[in-house]
Formats: structure tokens, sequence, C-alpha cells
């Protein structure tokens, strides 16, 4: 079984309008969700194998919140096709996987991330978790998914959406 955890970059700042988006840095609140997020991660046991992590500052920084709970095994990859692209690039992207990979997550953006998500999620799907889905996709928070198969057969509506957690359940 494959699981797959959607994880949207933590708040960001808007404060300085002369940054590009691309480097636009995290918020304290944003820093607080991390750091959250990781004590989440941590205490739910979720170690993926491989983190893909779009290049833009506040996906980085997120990360580097995380960093202290990821397993020493995890392979990460900060890559820049993962900044402002919809679902089908990801989807493509994810079926590029390695197959030796069973638990993946990914750094991003929305809405990208959230239609993703939405679109992956089909029967089976835990109805709270879609629920709060369908709300919205906050910064900083998780969709975790799973699916039979291999990366390379992941489809729309060929996973179950397991759970979704928002920073603000957190802390």
């Amino acid at each position: 079984m494959l699981t797959l955890h959607l994880l949207r970059h933590a708040k960001s700042s808007w404060d300085d309008l002369g940054i590009r988006d691309h480097d636009r840095p995290l918020t304290a609140r944003g820093e607080r969700a991390a750091v959250a997020m990781a004590a989440y991660l941590r205490q739910e046991g979720i170690a993926p194998d491989l983190v893909l992590c779009s290049t833009a500052r506040r996906t980085v920084d997120t990360l580097a919140a995380l960093r202290s709970v990821l397993s020493k095994s995890a392979r990460t990859k900060i890559t820049r096709d993962l900044y402002e692209v919809g679902s089908e690039a990801l989807l493509d992207r994810l079926r590029g996987v390695s197959d030796d990979v069973d638990v993946l997550m990914v750094v991003g953006h929305n809405p990208g991330l959230e239609d993703l998500a939405s679109r992956l999620a089909g029967d089976g799907s835990d109805s709270g978790a879609r629920k709060a889905l369908n709300r919205k996709f906050p910064t900083g928070a998780v969709a975790t998914l799973e699916a039979d198969g291999s990366w390379g057969s992941l489809d729309w509506g060929g996973a179950r959406l397991t759970r979704f957690v928002t920073p603000k359940e957190l802390v």
C-alpha cells in the first residue's frame, strides 16, 4: 500500500511587497504551525521514505521545521517542478516516483495540492476528512491518502483520504 502526505506550506508573510512570491518567508504564526505539525508527525509515527519539496522559501522553511522528526534514512528532494503547478502536473510528478517508496510526502502549494487531494480521493475516503478538505486546505494542513498499486498507476479517484489535519487543530 502507498501512503501520500500532502503538506501545504505554513503561513507566509506578505509584509514586504518588494519580495518575489518565490522568496516569501514564514510568519511567526507559520513558524509555530510548522513546529506543531512536526510534533504531530512525530506523535503519529509519520515517517516518509521520500519528501518532495518546492523550492519556494516558505516550503523549504516549513520542511526545515520538520527535519528533526524525519527519519535519518528519509530522502529529500527540493525541486522547482512543484512550484506554481496544477494538480495534473503534480499527479504526473507522483507517477514518476520510484516503486521503492512506500510513504511519500509532498510539501507544496495551493491551489494545486488541494485540487490534487480532492481529485485523488475516491471511494472509501473518510467522510469527516473529506468534508474538512472540501471546506478549505489552509496553510500548514496535511492530507493523508492511501492507495493500492504503484505510483505509476495512481489516478483520479484511485486513493482513499484517511486524514486531514490543520494546524488550528494542533495549536
